[in-house]
């Protein structure tokens, strides 16, 4: 986008400067034919001067014509189409005037369209319309911060496409708590914490449907109990796999990346791209979009005598917050319902949804000052992979986001309950089997809101992407040894006792004569199939469809001497994987807390003791 209006500014501004060549060359030439009496010099000057004064005639056609075209931008904006110049006549005045009033709803329509959201801070990629010259997106480029997507030792797998030739688009959201600038430390408090490693306080994976018609965010909570994997940062520094801790510290063991590992792990969805943004760099976008309106119940007040809370100060009903207020509200604890972060998540929510409103149907961000100012903070406050390091991929990326409507966007909290581990009071576990049905809903693309997708696929697909599990051929299934573990333990529901027996008598009526139950248990959320080499990856995915699985689930481990079915808290019975509806009750389970973007009736309650 920047560069196309370069190039729009650069040619109307040559063009001027032919005309005025072509008035000053016509003049020399008719002069010098007269002084000299050179009657051919006369002829030629005359022609040339008929000839550019044809260009000039032309290049104010096509100006005319490019003015119709274009929506009616600001009065005073220095990047909408130029006026005409004083001094050229009162009718090509008048006739820039009169344009303008039949151009006003085509050009808000276009802004509108043109103004549509994904989420948090994604609101940033409406910078493309910004009209910037080439230095300056260079500027905004070297704004951007980099770091690796994942820093997990096992990799991901690629996607696979539907039967449209189409993929889904996952991207990891990060809110750092990052105390290490004299702004974030201003912003942040805690002074114990200055100068220290930074946390993953805000965790929001958001799904992008593969045909663009819906969207679902699951935010995981950040006292979220669980093992974060070996993760190796870019100087080659080995953080090894730790025993129980909270998810918010794997930003600490090399950086997002190690974020995305972990959420790989634990869910089995594939991450294409993460964001990461401080608390500065929350208030100086919050400042560049404007208000964003949210509700609370009562008078809100979230400070205590123990000096707990954010800070913020509310009047019941709606107000619209921005800037360090904005933060507060993504930061608040006490003083939302129940003083947990499960209520910071939900506020979260509400004003990520009421933002998808506010920016689609609001011409607030027209003015190109305003968009500039948005461009710079958000561009400063953003450390992403290396897929999305410049702002044409941003602005790309944005495209892809604006094709979901509003009402198919849908917040989620990852299901969960309080932990009963020792250390760990007050903190959660994922909730199963409800965890791992939000989790494979978004791995098999299946929207969260329960409605079934009725877009029409592209006429020309997409290219698939790498195959999940490499292709090579299976051995016959009476030649394929597999071990069977029964992995179903939580601490909410125990262990469903007997299933790894029963599953391999599964495999052995279906001719894996060689399926054997292993003694051993291995806790897992969801089912998977473990391959210690390539040459057995067939093996496992033949495994794996006999039962049910979805490929996504066959994984490779170092950890295995051969193929390994681990039967998951996700299939405590039965003898077929259990399948997820896609639309008309395949909905969230109801422990996720769904929200819909289009409800503009949500308003948070106040939690007693923190009112005014």
């Amino acid at each position: 986008m920047a560069r196309s209006s370069v190039h729009g500014e650069d040619t109307r501004e040559r063009a001027g400067r032919a005309g005025e060549n072509g008035r000053a060359g016509g003049g020399a030439a008719r002069k010098r034919a007269k002084d000299q009496g050179q009657g051919q010099g006369q002829g030629q000057g005359q022609g040339q001067g008929r000839e550019r004064e044809q260009v000039r005639v032309r290049k104010r056609e096509q100006e005319r014509d490019r003015k119709r075209d274009v929506s009616a931008g600001p009065d005073d904006g220095g990047e909408g189409p130029p006026r005409p110049l004083g001094g050229q006549g009162g009718q090509g005045s008048q006739g820039g005037q009169g344009s303008q009033g039949s151009q006003g709803s085509q050009g808000r329509r276009g802004r509108r369209r043109t103004l549509r959201w994904v989420a948090c801070v994604l609101s940033l990629l409406i910078l493309g319309t910004a009209g910037a010259g080439y230095l300056y997106y260079e500027q905004l480029n070297g704004n951007i911060r980099t770091d690796d997507l994942n820093l997990g030792k096992n990799g991901m797998a690629g996607h696979r496409v539907n039967a449209a030739g189409q993929t889904p688009l996952n991207i990891l959201l990060i809110g750092s708590d990052a105390r290490d600038s004299a702004e974030n430390k201003a912003l942040g408090g805690a002074r114990d914490t200055f100068d220290g490693p930074p946390l993953a306080d805000v965790q929001m994976l958001v799904h992008v449907s593969a045909d663009r018609s819906n969207m679902s965010v699951v935010s995981m909570p950040r006292d979220t109990v669980l093992k974060i994997p070996e993760c190796t940062d870019r100087s080659g520094k080995v953080y090894e796999e730790t025993g129980w801790t909270l998810t918010n510290e794997s930003l600490s063991r090399g950086g997002p990346g190690c974020t995305v590992a972990t959420w790989y792990r634990l869910t089995g969805i594939t991450i294409d791209h993460f964001m990461q943004v401080d608390f500065a760099g929350v208030v100086s976008m919050a400042d560049a979009i404007g208000g964003v309106p949210v509700c609370v119940k009562d008078n809100v007040y979230s400070r205590n005598s123990r000096g707990q809370g954010s800070g913020l100060k509310l009047k019941a009903g709606t107000t619209s917050v921005k800037g360090e207020q904005a933060l507060q509200w993504l930061r608040t604890r006490y003083g939302f319902r129940d003083g947990t972060d499960l209520a910071r998540t939900q506020a979260q929510h509400m004003y990520m949804n009421s933002m998808v409103r506010e920016l689609r149907r609001s011409t607030k961000l027209t003015d190109p000052a305003q968009l500039r100012n948005l461009a710079e903070a958000a561009t400063s406050a953003l450390t992403v992979d290396e897929g999305l390091d410049t702002v044409a991929k941003l602005y790309a990326l944005a495209e892809e986001f604006k094709q979901v409507p509003t009402e198919r966007i849908t917040m989620t909290t990852m299901p969960n309950f309080y932990s009963r581990r020792p250390g760990f009071a007050g903190k959660v576990e994922p909730l199963q089997p409800d965890a791992e049905q939000v989790f494979r809903m978004v791995r098999e693309d299946i929207p969260l809101d329960g409605k079934a997708s009725k877009r029409t696929a592209p006429a020309a697909p997409a290219a698939p992407a790498a195959p999940v599990v490499p292709e090579g051929p299976a051995a016959a299934p009476s030649e394929i040894g597999v071990q069977v573990q029964n992995g179903t333990y939580t601490d909410e529901l125990g262990a469903a006792r007997g299933r790894a027996t029963e599953i391999a008598e599964v495999l052995t009526g279906k001719g894996f004569t060689l399926a054997t139950a292993d003694s051993r248990t291995d806790p897992r959320a969801r089912t998977v199939v473990f391959y210690p080499s390539a040459e057995l990856a067939g093996d496992a995915r033949a495994v794996a469809e006999t039962v049910g699985l979805p490929v996504s689930s066959v994984t490779r481990s170092a950890d295995v001497s051969g193929v390994t079915l681990v039967v998951g808290a996700d299939w405590r019975k039965g003898t077929a994987y259990p399948r997820v509806a896609d639309g008309n009750g395949g909905e969230a389970p109801s422990s996720a807390k769904p929200l819909n973007a289009g409800d503009t009736g949500a308003c948070m309650d106040v939690q007693p003791g923190f009112t005014w």
